[in-house]
């Protein structure tokens, strides 16, 4: 049985979420593995500048998802295509 992969964001700008009292992702977004140094497409996250929120799944800020997507100007379309655009439950 194959493992389902499952991926966290990393973000070009963060927001603070008075609701829920956290840090959530704005500007545009990468899907990205924990324990990994790069996003899904390959962009290095320190050179980059890229905020990582393990806590929020690449799902979340898919914008037909609703939820951490309000600040989200743009999904990165390399991840997207990677990490799926309805993540890992559609397969």
């Amino acid at each position: 049985m194959a493992r389902t992969r499952r991926y966290d964001v990393a973000a070009s700008g963060r927001r603070w979420d008075e609701d829920d009292g956290r840090w959530l992702p704005a500007g545009e977004v990468h899907a990205w593995e924990q324990g990994r140094n790069e996003t899904v497409c390959g962009l290095s996250l320190h050179r980059s500048r890229l905020s990582r929120f393990a806590g929020v799944t690449w799902t979340d800020v898919l914008p037909e998802s609703g939820g951490a997507a309000d600040a989200v100007r743009r999904v990165c379309p390399r991840c997207a295509a990677a990490a799926g655009r309805r993540g890992a439950d559609s397969r």
